[in-house]
């Protein structure tokens, strides 16, 4: 009986999953194949998924534009989201170490706080933080994109998670040993948390490279080629927002690095998440 009730389960979790991957996957192989249609196929009715003639030209007239940089927007992108994540695992790690590893007064207390403000919507802090990047004179500069997003919580979340699961007897052995607390990091914890730290360096990355509102609020007036590559799409759609094929064009090329990221590290992502009991 139980399992027949699991041989049930599956199946209808199965079915669920297919059905989301569909709803998800739909609307990307719509782009690609809009992005290799001519512009004739494209405002044909009714539509066909699949083009009676494929070009590259949207991709070869994207690339080739003086006034979209897209090659110089996705440089830009990349230093900035790397420089970001890197800063930000050693901010979110030391902040991890210190609420799964280290003991002190009112610790939980200080944690719970902190996740708290995960729930305050990002749009109320804008106002504040436009003010204080006009008195730091980082106004329309890429360190206004890299340092704001390090206090984030939720790569403190996980990785105090992962930390909180290695056994307290090898930290305790490495302290009787005389190894500091710095020393017990550097060589225990970071070496067993691979996995976690793979993790939120994907989620970081992905998030300050997708992230368009404060790019866009920073970089008002500034020059064409200092913007991010969510920036330049929306100047793309916005200017070109009748050429379908081209849109569709520089949209594939905004997600193709992040896919390729996510294809060479699904392996340690899906561990690191699930050893972190998220389910």
């Amino acid at each position: 009986m139980k399992k027949q009730k699991s041989t049930r389960l599956q199946k209808i979790s199965f079915v669920v999953l297919l059905t989301a991957s569909v709803i998800w996957l739909v609307p990307i192989v719509w782009g690609i194949s809009t992005s290799f249609k001519p512009a004739t196929e494209i405002s044909l009715f009714p539509t066909r998924l699949i083009p009676d003639r494929p070009t590259i030209e949207h991709y070869v007239n994207l690339f080739n534009r003086s006034d979209t940089p897209v090659l110089r927007w996705m440089l830009n992108s990349f230093i900035i989201a790397s420089l970001h994540t890197i800063f930000y695992l050693f901010v979110a790690s030391f902040a991890a170490y210190a609420f799964g590893v280290l003991r002190f007064k009112g610790r939980d207390r200080i944690f719970w706080l902190l996740l708290g403000t995960a729930m305050i919507p990002t749009v109320i802090n804008l106002v504040p933080l436009i003010t204080m990047m006009i008195d730091l004179n980082w106004f329309g500069s890429w360190i206004a994109l890299i340092v704001p997003g390090l206090g984030g919580v939720f790569g403190m979340f996980l990785l105090r998670q992962f930390f909180l699961g290695i056994p307290i007897e090898l930290i305790e052995s490495a302290k009787v040993d005389g190894l500091s607390n710095v020393g017990i990091f550097f060589k225990i914890v970071v070496p067993l948390s691979k996995s976690a730290f793979l993790v939120t360096a994907l989620f970081s990355f992905m998030g300050n490279w997708n992230d368009y509102l404060w790019p866009q609020i920073m970089f008002s007036g500034a020059d064409v080629n200092t913007w991010t590559l969510p920036v330049g799409l929306s100047k793309i759609a916005g200017t070109y927002n009748y050429d379908y094929g081209l849109t569709m064009a520089a949209a594939i090329t905004a997600i193709v690095p992040v896919v390729i990221v996510y294809a060479f590290m699904q392996d340690h992502i899906i561990e690191g998440v699930a050893r972190t009991g998220i389910k």
